[in-house]
């Protein structure tokens, strides 16, 4: 039975305007963030989707954009796997240090990790999530590079193509069947006013 799984990153956050290294760390949203997570939601609203389950990073930059997603209707579950790319001792530094993309495995050198984990690490938390019996339609709320790795891990099936990157609050569809992940829509709205 084919199940759908709506993958979010979440709204802007303080660290997005300062241009910081944001992977576990974290930074309140902004109101842009807040107002782009209400966009969503209405997208979500207007297209009558309702959800049976729901998951956010632990970060509480994710958890607050399911919140107003869900209008504080919803309870979820915060699962650790959901989290950002872990960037090691250069979380919270200028965006300016990163190396050039694909950054691979160079933040595992600095306690972080590599790009191949934090794949894995989604796929193996995504597809447990969407393996569980009762989890028809699922919203996952998690972050820009994490949301890229995992569009990564499953691109050969994508009915449509990635030809920009995950804006704030940009919302993934996925069908879910027989173990594949096949994206067959993206949202991806760049609010920024």
């Amino acid at each position: 039975m084919k199940k759908i799984l709506y993958l979010m990153r979440h709204g802007q956050t303080l660290f997005n305007v300062q241009h910081k290294i944001q992977g576990w760390c974290d930074a309140p949203l902004t109101d842009l963030g807040m107002k782009q997570a209400k966009i969503a939601g209405e997208y979500f609203k207007d297209h009558h989707i309702t959800f049976d389950h729901a998951y956010s990073s632990t970060s509480e930059r994710a958890c607050d954009t399911l919140e107003i997603v869900t209008d504080y209707q919803m309870p979820y579950t915060r699962v650790k796997g959901l989290k950002e790319w872990n960037f090691g001792v250069f979380e919270g530094k200028d965006e300016c240090l990163n190396p050039p993309l694909p950054y691979g495995d160079f933040f595992k050198g600095f306690g972080g990790e590599s790009e191949m984990e934090l794949r894995e690490r989604m796929n193996q938390t995504l597809t447990a999530i969407m393996n569980k019996e009762d989890h028809h339609i699922v919203l996952a709320v998690s972050h820009g590079a994490a949301c890229a790795q995992f569009y990564r891990a499953w691109e050969e099936y994508a009915k449509v193509k990635k030809t920009e990157r995950f804006y704030n609050c940009c919302i993934l569809k996925y069908e879910y069947e027989n173990g594949i992940f096949t994206l067959v829509d993206i949202i991806n709205r760049n609010v920024t006013e």
